[in-house]
């Protein structure tokens, strides 16, 4: 059986926690920040969850990380 490739693309965009969680970082915080309220772009900041319909999906492009 040969090795299995995982997608480096999906690697650097996600983190694989402890109990197989994904976080991702959140859209809206790459330009046009001026007219965001600084509320709205400080809770941009925090990381987001995958949906666990997306993580299944997911599952196979990041084969070592589970």
């Amino acid at each position: 059986m040969p090795k299995l490739k995982t997608k480096k693309s999906l690697a650097k965009r996600v983190k694989v926690t402890k109990k197989g969680k994904m976080l991702r970082s959140r859209a809206g915080r790459r330009h046009l920040l001026s007219c965001k309220k600084r509320k709205r772009k400080r809770n941009l900041r925090n990381k987001g969850l995958v949906s666990a319909a997306d993580r299944k999906m997911l599952k196979g492009a990041l084969p070592y990380d589970w």
